[in-house]
């Protein structure tokens, strides 16, 4: 989207594979930007092709800023870089925004609300969905938990690098759609795997079937970016497996809380788990095909 809003004095904070292209699209906007990041080596490479600033600890980066944008690991990686001395809430000025655009859990994001409300200070859980290409090309779905009025304002900022977003609620409202949106991948996945498997074992032209199966009610995003490589038995790229069980378990962990019941995600789960345990942690998640071709 293009950007037209004044330009803002923004920190971001983790820059890992989603975070690095985020902040930069950031910065190509126009705001003024200093990032932070555990590995020094990535946020100076981040400030030699961007330009802008980095600092060596989160509230230092997030001093005097509008805006905190957080994109880390888990949990207690955002914890870790928001509060405690050192955190980027120490470093935020009355008024602020803390974004928090990592997959974590709802528990995490109401605990953080609580934090920044003490801290006069506004905050949304925003996790996105679109993978490292979508971070790249500045074209990532953000669902968004938290107040109207504070994401009023984050909008615009986000659209940066967002062709999607929406607030789905309060607090704890974007880390519940992130859980549904790995929930439907997880299925969807694992359907095309056993698929594919089977195209094979019939004998069919696995390009000449996904041709026709995509132009019709089984076509899927995992079935047009996936089928290529999956076909190729290729996947070192993409979301990894990891990271993957890692939003598995929040969900499961949530359905236990609210009573869902998540059988097909409990199946995907141990076979992503065969898949790790095979050496394939960090492939791609469409890697679930391999249970059945090795």
């Amino acid at each position: 989207m293009t950007n037209t809003i004044a330009p803002r004095r923004i920190a971001f904070i983790g820059l890992g594979v989603m975070g690095y292209p985020m902040a930069g699209h950031l910065a190509r906007a126009g705001h003024s930007v200093c990032v932070f990041n555990r590995s020094v080596e990535k946020a100076a490479a981040w400030v030699q092709e961007f330009g802008n600033d980095s600092a060596t600890t989160p509230a230092l980066a997030a001093a005097g800023c509008d805006f905190v944008f957080v994109c880390v690991g888990n949990d207690d990686d955002v914890r870790s870089v928001v509060l405690g001395e050192h955190g980027a809430l120490a470093g935020m000025k009355p008024g602020a925004i803390l974004v928090d655009h990592t997959t974590a859990s709802a528990e995490l994001a109401r605990e953080l609300g609580a934090a920044t409300d003490a801290a006069s200070v506004g905050f949304l859980d925003a996790p996105v969905s679109g993978g490292q290409a979508g971070a790249e090309g500045g074209v990532l779905t953000v669902m968004v938990g938290g107040g109207e009025a504070v994401y009023a304002q984050a909008e615009p900022v986000m659209d940066a690098y967002a062709r999607f977003s929406k607030l789905l609620g309060p607090c704890g409202s974007g880390q519940l759609a992130k859980m549904v949106n790995q929930i439907c991948i997880a299925g969807i996945v694992e359907a095309l795997a056993e698929g594919l498997n089977f195209a094979n074992r019939a004998g069919l032209d696995g390009e000449a079937l996904i041709e026709t199966l995509s132009k019709g009610a089984a076509g899927s995003w995992q079935m047009e970016n996936r089928h290529k490589t999956m076909l190729a038995g290729e996947y070192d790229f993409g979301f990894a497996v990891d990271w993957m069980r890692k939003d598995l378990g929040i969900a499961l962990a949530e359905a236990q809380r609210n009573g869902a019941s998540l059988p097909l995600v409990e199946i995907v789960d141990r076979f992503y788990a065969e898949v790790q345990a095979d050496g394939g942690g960090r492939q791609d998640t469409s890697s679930l095909l391999k249970r059945y071709t090795a």
